[in-house]
């Protein structure tokens, strides 16, 4: 009798009949046991590789984090992963002889505000390219992604002379007069929004489903009420992946810096390094304990948000 057509009890007890005489059954299994085998084979090499990657690329900020707590005379001593006399001379010395705690700040901010404006023009441009019909659209995103070709120490001479000459002219005659960009402003303005923003938010915003525009249309909403209202807080993964690639790029950004701060109160985090490296002498504790407090930021927000970041970078490359 089939099992489907006995009460619960006799049902549960012939299945259970029938699981026993299948394992009896020579042959049966006789497959399985070195396939498993096989896998947990195949699984210990693979932590076995990706744990030396791990290391190769964590010995290096283990020694730094190290050398950042030994004195000058340790650091010449030879190479090892401990210091022998742990002392935090390196960090006071970076914090108040040459003022790293400023850097941070001015790095803060350049940052902070390349970040809100790539967000925010990122977002609304990818909103555009990715869901608006106008003529030209595919033309001018082709022209917007080709810009990532061209190197910044290409258009650092037309940049600066726009900086220096037409901006503030322009500036000018709406009032305001005696503008300078030849300093944090200017850095921030050429990094407003990047291609690469552009390209991540309008490849994301391609991967929501339109009938939710579609929603929004007959409840008479505009553009953009359903870009703020829809398409924007369904967006978080791609903001976020936009948020700590822009931050990061802001944080150790070097070149722009270097061009247009001249006041050594507005220096951000990479040219401050420079100060710790002479032309007769490199003060490792010092260089090493600033590094330490360049990456804690970066660090504690990849942490923070890198369950979005991962979604986002993956979202964006499912259509195009």
């Amino acid at each position: 009798m089939d099992a489907a057509q006995l009460p619960p009890v006799a049902a549960a007890e012939e299945l259970a009949r029938e699981g026993e005489a299948a394992k009896g059954t020579p042959g049966t299994t006789a497959g399985i046991p070195g396939r498993e085998r096989g896998e947990r084979i195949r699984t210990a090499i693979a932590y076995v590789v990706m744990f030396s990657v791990a290391a190769l690329f964590f010995i290096p900020f283990l020694w730094s984090v190290s050398t950042s707590f030994r004195t000058i005379a340790d650091t010449v001593g030879g190479f090892s992963l401990l210091p022998k006399h742990w002392t935090t001379s390196g960090y006071h010395e970076a914090l108040h002889t040459f003022n790293f705690g400023r850097f941070m700040l001015n790095s803060a901010i350049i940052a902070t505000a390349i970040t809100l404006s790539n967000l925010f023009l990122a977002s609304l441009g990818g909103y555009a390219f990715a869901r608006l019909k106008f003529p030209g659209r595919e033309a001018l995103f082709l022209l917007v992604l080709g810009t990532l070709m061209i190197p910044d120490q290409l258009r650092l001479v037309p940049i600066y002379l726009m900086l220096v000459n037409w901006i503030p002219g322009w500036v000018g005659h709406l009032g305001w007069h005696g503008a300078t960009f030849v300093n944090r402003n200017g850095v921030i303005l050429v990094q407003l929004v990047s291609a690469a923003s552009l390209f991540l938010m309008r490849q994301y915003f391609l991967t929501i489903p339109r009938d939710l525009e579609e929603a929004a249309k007959l409840d008479a909403a505009g553009y953009f009420k359903t870009y703020r209202k829809v398409m924007l807080p369904l967006a978080g993964p791609a903001l976020a992946a936009v948020g700590i690639l822009t931050f990061q790029g802001a944080w150790n950004g070097l070149f722009w810096p270097a061009v247009l701060l001249q006041d050594s109160s507005q220096y951000t985090i990479p040219i401050g390094l420079a100060y710790f490296h002479t032309a007769y002498q490199t003060l490792w504790p010092p260089l090493m304990a600033a590094s330490v407090l360049a990456i804690l930021p970066i660090l504690v927000i990849f942490i923070v948000f890198q369950r979005y970041f991962v979604a986002g970078v993956a979202s964006s490359g499912v259509k195009g």
